[in-house]
């Protein structure tokens, strides 16, 4: 019998994972992604974008597709998407494997600031100019409009279209994975004085953490959002890639000893 799992998608250990598991004999793989990317990456499994119309839609998807593993893989930002992805595994009686990645911790030499909210955020930079790299994903950027006394370099997988309402401010389009010395570089080379960033945790992105704590530059720590507290009823909440290998081969392997 063919087994079919869902992925909710929208980072880089989301394609990886799809693609270690498309390499499992018997097992049909959809990713799903939320259609925030206008031009994302090839992935390796069939995939499709756009909501589901909340958690009711959802549970009706895994039931009409027949999917017998939900697997949440989205952004550590995306709480609305991960708690729908909870109740609807619950409604479809499916498992759960929800692949969290530890957040970075503030290590020696690091001068974090943290915040709950970008708005937040603004507000830390404070009154006096400041040169400012923001890292932060587009969607997120509209709240800076209202500083516009800081310089500003913002970097982002897709174009920001339109441009912010600020005078100063200069765009990159590049995707990471970022190395250590380049992000030194940029950040010198620019003259950065504060860097704003999600704590989005793995390692393409944490390069700009390491070159802040290496030019003692303070770093404005946008918080994430309170995590699920608990592993789900029926699933488990994993770490990486590979325990997530295990929790959804796991999961396959009950499914079989049950004749389901």
């Amino acid at each position: 019998m063919t087994r079919s799992i869902l992925i909710l998608g929208g980072t880089a250990d989301a394609r990886i994972l799809a693609g270690e598991l498309a390499e499992d004999a018997g097992c049909r793989i959809l990713l799903s992604m939320a259609g925030r990317t206008l031009s994302p990456v090839e992935q390796p499994v069939p995939m499709r974008s756009g909501g589901f119309g909340g958690t009711a839609g959802l549970a009706d998807f895994i039931r009409a597709e027949d999917f017998d593993i939900l697997v949440d893989a989205t952004h550590p930002y995306a709480a609305r998407m991960s708690a729908n992805a909870v109740e609807a595994a619950r409604l479809a009686g499916v498992p759960l494997v929800v692949l969290s990645r530890p957040a970075w911790q503030c290590q020696p030499g690091d001068r974090w600031q943290g915040v709950d909210t970008v708005e937040q955020a603004v507000t830390a930079l404070g009154n006096e100019s400041r040169r400012v790299f923001l890292a932060l994903g587009r969607q997120e950027l509209l709240p800076f409009e209202a500083a516009p006394r800081h310089s500003y370099l913002i970097r982002s997988v897709d174009p920001v279209d339109p441009p912010l309402k600020l005078a100063n401010a200069r765009y990159v389009t590049a995707r990471g994975p970022f190395a250590l010395d380049d992000e030194i570089r940029m950040l010198a080379e620019n003259r950065i004085e504060t860097v704003v960033s999600k704590n989005s945790g793995g390692s393409a992105s944490y390069g700009k953490i390491e070159a802040a704590r290496h030019l003692g530059l303070p770093v404005i720590m946008i918080e994430r959002p309170r995590p699920l507290s608990e592993a789900p009823l029926n699933g488990a909440i994993v770490p990486d890639i590979a325990t997530a290998l295990t929790a959804i081969r796991h999961q396959l392997s009950l499914l079989e000893n049950r004749g389901e």
